[in-house]
C-alpha cells in the first residue's frame, strides 16, 4: 500500500507532503505536517531570514531524534520552480544549492525532512560579499542562561558604538544569535575579521563572562564564535525549528525582551500565535545596512597591539598570520 500524501495549495502551486502523519518530535507528538504548517504560519518571517540566500539542506528524514545529514547539492529530482545557485567552497569544490523565494518552496524543502533552515550570509545575486555579520553566543557547559543574556546586551552596546544595529534572537538551543545587516562591500575575510575584533573587545570588557578563545580547553563563560562568519559556515536562521524534544524555535526578539527572555517559551506550538498577534520583531532588519569600517579599524588596532589572527576551522587553508592549529595543552608537551 503506497504511503499517504497530503496535497497543499500554496502560492498557486500544489505541494505534495509525503508521510504527513510521520511523527517528527516523539516527545510532543508533532508530525511532519505539523512542521510544514508551522512554517507556513511564519513564512514571512522565515523567508526574511533565509529567503534569497543559498541554503545547505540539513535533513532529518527520520525526525528530530534520528540521524541527520547535510546536503549541499540541491536534489536532482526537483521541480523546475526550485531556484538554485552555484557556490564555490574553500575546498575548491562547487555545488548548486537551493534558494528560497516563497512559501511553496519553503514547504517543499520541509517535506524533504529539513527541520531547521541553514542559509549562507550572502544573497544569491552576490556570493562574494556577505550582507550579514553573525554574532553567535555559545555558552560553555554549565553556564547559566542569564549570563548569555548579559553578554548579548554587551554585544548590542559594542555594536552601537561602532554604528551597527544588532537584531537578537534565541538560537533555539542553548545560546543566542545577534544578526547585523551590513552593506555588501566586504569579503568573507573582512567580515570574519570584524567579528573577531568584536569578540575580543567583548572579552576584554567582560573577561569573567565571555571568551573569544577557539580551543575548547581555554574557553569559559560564553564563547563568541567569530568563525561562524567564515565562508561556507551556516547557522540556523530566524524562525527555524530546532531538533530539540520540545521543538524549540530560534525566535527573533526585541531588545526590550532580551533581559527577561526564557528560550523554552518559544516552540512550534507557541510561536505562530506570537507571530500572528505581535508580528515579527525583525521586520525592519533590511532597512538600514551598516558599515564595517569602524570594526575593521578596531581589528587593525588590535593587530597593532600584537594580537595576531585567531585559529580557523580545521578544513580551511592556513592563513598568513594564523597561530599554529595545535591545542595549547598539546603544544606545551612538544
Amino acid at each position: 500500500m503506497p504511503a499517504r500524501k497530503e496535497l497543499l495549495q500554496i502560492e498557486g502551486r500544489e505541494i505534495p507532503i509525503s508521510n504527513p502523519e510521520k511523527v517528527f518530535f516523539p516527545q510532543r507528538g508533532y508530525t511532519k505536517l505539523d512542521l510544514v504548517r508551522y512554517y507556513l504560519a511564519v513564512a514571512r518571517g522565515a523567508l526574511r531570514g533565509a529567503g534569497g540566500r543559498p541554503m545547505a539542506l540539513k535533513r532529518y528524514v527520520n525526525g528530530a531524534e534520528g540521524v541527520f545529514f547535510f546536503q549541499k547539492r540541491a536534489p536532482e529530482a526537483r521541480p523546475l520552480w526550485i531556484e538554485t545557485v552555484e557556490l564555490k567552497f574553500p575546498s575548491g569544490r562547487t555545488a548548486r544549492e537551493v534558494v528560497l523565494r516563497d512559501a511553496a518552496q519553503l514547504a517543499w524543502i520541509i517535506n524533504l525532512g529539513c527541520i531547521d533552515l541553514h542559509p549562507h550570509p550572502v544573497r544569491a545575486d552576490d556570493l562574494d560579499h556577505p550582507d550579514e555579520l553573525r554574532v553567535d553566543l555559545d555558552p560553555v557547559s554549565g553556564v547559566p542562561w542569564p549570563q548569555v543574556r548579559e553578554v548579548a546586551m554587551l554585544a548590542r552596546e559594542l555594536l552601537r558604538e561602532h554604528g551597527l544595529t544588532g537584531w537578537p534572537k534565541t538560537s533555539g538551543s542553548r545560546g543566542m544569535h545577534v544578526n547585523v545587516r551590513i552593506q555588501r562591500r566586504w569579503m568573507f575575510q573582512e567580515v570574519r575579521a570584524a567579528a573577531l575584533a568584536l569578540a575580543r573587545e567583548v572579552e576584554r570588557r567582560a573577561p569573567a563572562l565571555a571568551t573569544s578563545k577557539w580551543w575548547k580547553e581555554e574557553r569559559h563563560g560564553v564563547f563568541i564564535d567569530y568563525n561562524q562568519n567564515a565562508k561556507d559556515r551556516t547557522v540556523a536562521s530566524a524562525y527555524s525549528v530546532r531538533p530539540t524534544p520540545d521543538a524549540r524555535v530560534s525566535t527573533p526578539l526585541s531588545w526590550d525582551e532580551v533581559p527577561l527572555v526564557e528560550p523554552e517559551s518559544f516552540t512550534l506550538a507557541t510561536v505562530p500565535d506570537r507571530f500572528a498577534r505581535a508580528g515579527d520583531p525583525h521586520a525592519g532588519i533590511d532597512e538600514e545596512p551598516g558599515s564595517l569600517e569602524s570594526l575593521l579599524e578596531l581589528s587593525a588596532r588590535q593587530k597593532g597591539e600584537g594580537q595576531a589572527d585567531a585559529p580557523w576551522p580545521p578544513h580551511y587553508a592556513k592563513q598568513q598570520d594564523e597561530p599554529p592549529r595545535v591545542q595549547p595543552s598539546k603544544k606545551r608537551k612538544r
